[in-house]
């Protein structure tokens, strides 16, 4: 079974930091993009920060200069800091790995992240 996994999500207060780790097996970790999207309660769910083909990156207005999408090929995980966080950023957050030929896309089961005094 294939699977990602998210993990590393919590209770924190406005403006301090959280990482976010995604665990990918090499066949999703091989993606041709991979990265995190998050939806709060009543929202759709939006992209956060990714990897795009050829390992640009690609963040969400509100989180630049915020958020770092990272990776270690190693551990075959994706990271996401999350720094000065807020209130709007409670969430819960997916990891993602997108394949373009085939148009499929693979989900983690999620992670909630509550930023909150």
């Amino acid at each position: 079974q294939v699977q990602l996994v998210e993990s590393g999500g919590g209770l924190v207060q406005p403006g301090g930091p959280l990482r976010l780790s995604c665990a990918a097996p090499g066949k999703l970790f091989s993606s041709n993009t991979k990265g995190w999207y998050r939806q709060a309660p009543g929202k759709q769910r939006e992209l956060v920060a990714a990897f795009t083909t050829g390992d640009g990156t690609n963040y969400a207005d509100s989180v630049k200069g915020r958020f770092t999408i990272s990776r270690d090929n190693a551990k075959n995980t994706v990271y996401l800091q999350m720094n000065s966080l807020k209130p709007e950023d409670t969430a819960v957050y997916y990891c993602n790995a997108h394949f373009i030929y085939s148009g499929v896309d693979y989900w983690g089961k999620g992670t909630q992240v509550t930023v909150s005094s």
